[in-house]
């Protein structure tokens, strides 16, 4: 096609887009319908640019400026549109290649149906999902800083960029000095954005950028509180401070959370830089301005994104961070994100492309004990960050259920019964009535509000202290904060019986024992009950979470105006935090990966991750395989993925799993993906004639496959693997089957001769089952275990084999 129809096609893209932007449609769309707008993200060709503009923005605003029609000059002075650069939230031109801007609904569906418009997606909301980490990890014996070791053969990741996309940071913070460290990257190309409290001085050899995208955000959610937040990339809300120090904090002397889990804090990555991009404010994160964090950064020059943020899955075609991701990785950069916290759910695991490394969350070997001693003898182990002054030590206090203390029952409003029962029962604000909270402990249920609120409002009604209860589906799974007042948290069996304490005593009463910070605890690691799991709601084809890391009482930096809770009415500060979540995981195999690229500069993404989830442990510190906070049963691949990191073992793999951007292009096509929906991803058309390309073909480093149950009694599967050599000189690798329940998996050939590095040897994993009787509607996974080993190495990797049974 040539140049000039390309340009008239564009052109009529973008006349529309004009006129949507300052009112008028081709549809006559009235100025009112602005206020039913949205932002949408909208995708075009990559080839569609004239040569004759310098960049993309340049062609788009000097299309928009070509428009000279009277009515669109009228239109524009009445939205108060300055100029036609001013239309546009962002413009995407490394990862993505499009923009983002506001459209009502039927404007939207018009821009669908235009030529070169790839797709357009609606701006979602996301949300944002150490002294002792380091020292789990093994990175902080002899090993671990030997010539061979991972921390000195990377150099602590001394030339590697990391790219944190988080809420911000606090740069004075001393986990960000660069004394002792050498020159930037020369490959770094980044900048550091001046805003409020913020300015270029701030930056330095180890925070070498920082930069902030509120447009999305203030396009949707409106204007920015710059009384409780900083335009700029400053933190003021702690976590984008807590992930970044995480992954690669400096070593600091005497850390600690108001005295607990004191000794010398570090990030996995000591050395790496860190460049903060600040996509989440004070109401969430928007996929426009994630976007274009993630193609700026790539720009910039990063070589890992760390992302602990995310939502619902949804299809990698319709998900920007999929998108974004795949170009990024599509440059050669690891992204490392949260697997989420909406475990222990099933299908509830986020950021599920297979080009991204998904991380859940584990425990680490130290906890922080807090003892419930009920008058009656009973001693119930909970947990708590609690360090202000304790209740008196021999003193029990009354212990009353906040359900039975509903101020609204008791001013004699007219809320119901039940409904006052229930906010009480959770400790909403101002659901308790002071009389009878007063020098009381008092016992609140999980949920409705954040954890550390419910004191508040125990404390502002008077209370003694509070228990917090697990609630269904909390189970055994305990997360420590710091209460502002005295404060634990217990299981939900623990919880159960309080409460039958409360019921059948005349006078129930009981008092707190905190006993600080307690190392070594067993078992660990645990498979963390808030960590989001599989299957894989997209493709069952690829397990999800990849594998797990410590992300349960970390301690990190914070930020100099937050309090440890967050809660405005807490006036304690300090320079370390103690947070759980994945979001605390993802930045360890951020961290891991800058670690891998510092020692393996020539490894793709997939090497990395296949490095990771290759050498994972799936047993824990009693050797027992890894147990499920929820309920301590065995847990699963859906759970864990390939298992727990490894740094060391990390290093010196033996084999990987490699793919290439191509090898990702089978896959979607084997997943039934149409060519659009290909390339909104790829920004590429495809050719999806190959046959023989099956989903489960992918060259991942787990294997997961369906049974079709239509099929006679005895059903065989074959998958196909590829690995490659990554050490001089020869090896010959045996294969081990651990074979799932009712399974028989077979190889072919069961041995592989290696003769030297980057050599690449194909196998074939036969698996044979029979039908499994269910009824319909139903499903049953089994797991298994394949692992090549050398007598040095052990390459593994986790089998998952499902039945289902349709309607």
């Amino acid at each position: 096609m040539s140049l000039l129809v390309w340009s008239a096609l564009f052109s009529s893209i973008l006349l529309c887009f004009s006129d949507i932007v300052s009112g008028t449609t081709t549809n006559s769309v009235n100025l009112s319908d602005q206020f039913e707008t949205q932002t949408y993200i909208i995708r075009v060709q990559n080839n569609l640019k004239p040569s004759v503009f310098s960049d993309v923005e340049h062609w788009y605003s000097s299309t928009l400026k070509s428009l000279t029609s009277d009515q669109l000059k009228l239109d524009h002075e009445k939205t108060q549109n300055k100029n036609s650069k001013n239309d546009f939230l962002h413009v995407y031109k490394t990862v993505f290649h499009g923009f983002s801007t506001k459209l009502n609904q039927q404007q939207a569906e018009e821009i669908k149906n235009r030529p070169g418009v790839l797709g357009v997606y609606v701006d979602r909301v996301r949300k944002i999902h150490t002294t002792r980490s380091p020292h789990f990890l093994g990175l902080t014996g002899p090993s671990a800083h030997s010539a061979n070791g991972l921390l000195k053969g990377s150099d602590y990741g001394s030339n590697v960029v990391i790219g944190i996309l988080d809420t911000g940071i606090w740069p004075e913070r001393r986990s960000f000095h660069d004394r002792g460290l050498g020159p930037i990257p020369s490959h770094w190309k980044g900048e550091c954005m001046e805003g409020k409290e913020f300015s270029k001085t701030l930056c330095n050899r180890k925070l070498v950028g920082a930069r902030y995208f509120p447009n999305g955000y203030t396009a949707t959610a409106g204007v920015i509180n710059e009384t409780t937040e900083f335009r700029s990339p400053r933190d003021s809300d702690g976590h984008g401070t807590h992930t970044a120090s995480t992954a690669a904090g400096r070593h600091r002397h005497h850390a600690s959370l108001l005295g607990l889990a004191s000794g010398v804090a570090a990030g996995i990555a000591p050395k790496a830089r860190i460049a903060a991009y600040k996509i989440c404010w004070e109401r969430g994160c928007f996929d426009s301005d994630i976007l274009a964090a993630i193609d700026k950064a790539v720009e910039d020059g990063v070589d890992i994104i760390s992302l602990s943020v995310g939502s619902g899955a949804v299809p990698y075609y319709q998900d920007p961070i999929a998108m974004g991701s795949f170009g990024a990785m599509e440059k050669g950069v690891f992204v490392s994100a949260s697997a989420g916290n909406e475990g222990p759910g099933i299908m509830t695991v986020a950021n599920i492309a297979p080009w991204i490394t998904t991380v859940g969350a584990g425990t680490i070997d130290r906890k922080f004990p807090a003892d419930l001693i009920l008058e009656d003898g009973r001693v119930i182990k909970g947990a708590s960050l609690y360090s202000g002054p304790p209740l008196p030590e021999n003193t029990f206090f009354p212990l009353v259920y906040a359900g039975n203390l509903s101020a609204n029952v008791h001013n004699g409003t007219n809320t119901s019964s039940r409904s006052s029962g229930f906010t009480s029962a959770i400790c909403m604000p101002n659901s308790l009535e002071q009389e009878l909270v007063r020098g009381k402990i008092v016992l609140c249920d999980r949920g409705g509000v954040p954890r550390v609120s419910k004191g508040v409002v125990v404390k502002d009604a008077g209370g003694a202290g509070m228990i917090l209860a697990n609630v269904s589906p909390e189970g055994l799974g305990l997360v420590a904060d710091a209460h502002v007042l005295p404060g634990l948290a217990v299981t939900e069996t623990d919880g159960y019986t309080v409460h039958g304490y409360i019921a059948t005593s005349k006078n129930p009463r009981a008092k707190f024992v905190f006993h600080g910070t307690q190392l070594g605890t067993k078992p660990a690691p645990v498979v963390a009950g808030f960590s989001s799991r599989g299957p894989n709601l997209e493709s069952i084809y690829i397990i999800k979470p990849d594998i797990i890391a410590p992300g349960v009482d970390i301690l990190a930096a914070w930020p100099g105006n937050v309090s440890p809770t967050g809660l405005s009415s807490d006036l304690r500060r300090t320079e370390f935090n103690i947070q759980s979540g994945t979001s605390m995981s993802c930045p360890h195999v951020t961290g891991l990966g800058a670690l891998l690229k510092g020692a393996h500069p020539d490894w793709s993404p997939a090497r990395i991750r296949s490095s990771l989830m290759t050498t994972a442990y799936i047993h824990d510190s009693t050797g027992r395989v890894l147990l499920d906070e929820v309920n301590y049963n065995t847990s699963k691949a859906w759970d864990m993925g390939s298992g727990h990191v490894n740094p060391e073992k990390a290093l010196d793999p033996g084999l990987v799993y490699d793919l290439t951007v191509d090898d990702y292009l089978d896959f979607l096509c084997a997943s039934n993906y149409t060519a659009r929906n290909i390339r909104s991803i790829a920004r590429r058309p495809v050719d999806c004639t190959k046959k023989g390309l099956q989903p489960w073909d992918l060259n991942y480093p787990s294997i997961s496959v369906v049974v079709d149950q239509s099929k006679p009694s005895k059903i065989e599967i074959e998958v196909r693997r590829t690995l490659t050599h990554v050490n001089d000189g020869a090896s010959s690798y045996t294969v081990k089957i651990e074979n799932p329940l009712g399974v028989i998996v077979m190889v072919d050939p069961p041995k592989l001769e290696f003769t030297h590095r980057e050599e690449k040897k194909s196998f074939v994993v036969k698996i044979v089952t029979e039908k499994v009787a269910m009824t319909p509607g139903n499903t049953r996974s089994e797991f298994g275990r394949l692992t090549w080993s050398d007598g040095e190495h052990m390459v593994s990797m986790p089998i998952a084999v499902t039945w289902q049974e349709s309607y």
